[in-house]
């Protein structure tokens, strides 16, 4: 007869008993692979009397269902107790499932099965094509406590919201220098990284032109004076992290004479001021094109199409100290 498990603790008790059995297994002969390791963790739980289906739908998560309870299954052949996990989206979770639990198998090092409660195990989201939770045994804090939010209030929340919780904990992790490469609100967003990185000397003369207005729009503080090393990181960050451009040498985007001075003219004032004025027009275009989250990253504040130029002026002039952009540019 088939046992039915009625409360946590019994459950916990189970996964006590699978861990142990399978630590005890792996001392003599390891998994070498992550489904052989998820079919022991199955045929274990089926030899304590528990009705297993050793057939799920392959992006179900978790992997393992037992009445109200779930079973994730994590393997690694490496002497680690983190994983990457599943997608934040839960777009396959099985809805009978209440409570989930991690049961993680680590062949490298000394072998040995763990078992963690699902939640507390999530220490931290990692972004590719789709953001996924990483998990890690015996981890001090969950990424969830670190959010501010109960695992199942979150897990119920529209992507959307969601992806506000991620970006707060993203940006509070950034590093001077660092910026997030992604800024979409759910999984339909229309922006894709190009697959393949480009540099930005291979680009065409009007992408170009339209990459330097962005990253001008976006990043201010290229006014400062020469003499500021770091005033073109954020725009170099911006061209590499949301459009896959690589630019080699910062001053080809503004303060190289052909951008600057494309007809040797005799100048007077910082080459700066001259390539900005050349964008002007460029510029304008992205102001009103470029999504409202760009901006909510790079300046910090959410503004309206139509005074984003004022409010760049304001930011340049701070920025500047030896000429006034607001003096000189977008007058007309």
């Amino acid at each position: 007869m088939p046992k039915f498990l009625s409360n946590d603790q019994e459950f916990e008790e189970l996964l006590d008993i699978v861990c142990k059995k399978l630590t005890g297994k792996i001392q003599n002969q390891i998994y070498t692979t992550s489904i052989d390791f998820e079919n022991a963790v199955r045929t274990a739980i089926q030899e304590e009397d528990i009705t297993i289906d050793f057939a799920p739908h392959p992006q179900a998560f978790p992997d393992i269902a037992i009445e109200k309870y779930g079973v994730e299954v994590k393997f690694t052949t490496n002497d680690t107790w983190r994983s990457v996990a599943n997608s934040v989206l839960e777009t396959n979770r099985i809805h009978d499932v209440k409570k989930v639990y991690l049961v993680f198998g680590k062949m490298g090092g000394i072998p040995e099965v763990r078992w963690e409660l699902y939640e507390k195990s999530v220490m931290h989201v990692r972004t590719s094509h789709v953001p996924r939770f990483e998990v890690e045994i015996s981890n001090d804090k969950s990424l969830f406590e670190l959010m501010g939010i109960a695992y199942d209030k979150f897990r119920l929340l529209p992507m959307h919201e969601k992806m506000e919780h991620i970006r707060s904990y993203a940006r509070s992790r950034l590093r001077p220098g660092e910026r997030l490469w992604w800024l979409e609100d759910d999984e339909e967003s229309s922006h894709t990284l190009p697959l393949q990185a480009r540099l930005y000397t291979k680009l065409g003369a009007q992408e170009k032109l339209r990459l330097r207005a962005e990253a001008a729009l976006l990043c201010p503080q290229i006014v400062r004076s020469g003499r500021s090393r770091s005033k073109y990181d954020d725009a170099v960050l911006y061209l590499l992290t949301y459009h896959g451009v690589l630019c080699h040498q910062a001053r080809d985007l503004f303060s190289a004479g052909s951008v600057a001075n494309p007809n040797n003219e005799i100048l007077s004032g910082p080459y700066i001021e001259h390539a900005l004025k050349l964008l002007e027009d460029e510029i304008r275009l992205a102001a009103n094109r470029l999504e409202d989250g760009l901006f909510l990253e790079y300046w910090g504040k959410n503004i309206p199409k139509n005074e984003r130029i004022a409010e760049w002026l304001k930011m340049a002039d701070a920025y500047a100290t030896d000429w006034t952009p607001s003096q000189s540019l977008f007058l007309i």
